[in-house]
């Protein structure tokens, strides 16, 4: 049961950590530098965008863009953290990197920022692991954040101007990788 406790308060600290450093850049982006921030993100195939990989999970446009991407990313990083924290590591490190390569490989020019990709990532590792794993918890959570989550697919879609549908396919089909790595493990 201590093991447990632990467990589950090693969890809520890596999570609370990346989301309360998502809130404390965008409070100094938006109050101390005016934005200035934001242009750390993925700027297409410029070299200078590549840093954005790194950058860009943590910035977001504003508070709405920011709380838009809290909750999902606090609920589907939290499933995979309830495997293993070593996938929720491993998962959250090819979704950055992979998918923010695409981003900036494929993406339209502009500024990508904002951490769906990561989301999008964590979504598609979800809905994919039961395929590499044929384990029933897998089925099981992929059925359950499939019906909860599902409808966000349309985001991997050019739709609505100023949304980095590239951001949310790369990060997608990142997540469907990292399934499949962390199967062969």
């Amino acid at each position: 049961m201590k093991g447990v406790v632990v467990e589950v308060r090693t969890q809520l600290l890596m999570l609370m950590t990346l989301v309360g450093l998502m809130w404390g850049l965008e409070i100094l982006d938006t109050f101390v530098f005016r934005h200035g921030l934001d242009t750390l993100g993925i700027l297409p195939r410029q070299p200078l965008g590549l840093r954005g990989i790194l950058f860009s999970p943590f910035l977001h446009a504003n508070f709405a863009h920011l709380m838009a991407n809290t909750v999902p990313f606090i609920v589907l990083g939290w499933l995979i953290m309830a495997q293993s924290i070593a996938n929720f590591v491993v998962v959250s490190a090819i979704c950055t990197l992979v998918g923010g390569l695409g981003t900036w490989l494929f993406g339209a020019s502009g500024l990508h920022i904002g951490a769906s990709g990561i989301i999008f990532g964590y979504l598609g590792f979800l809905l994919a692991r039961y395929f590499f794993d044929r384990r029933l918890s897998s089925g099981l959570v992929a059925l359950v954040v499939g019906s909860t989550y599902g409808s966000v697919l349309w985001g991997v879609l050019p739709s609505v101007p100023g949304i980095s549908w590239e951001g949310h396919l790369f990060g997608f089909l990142s997540g469907i990788l990292a399934a499949r790595f962390v199967s062969d493990r």
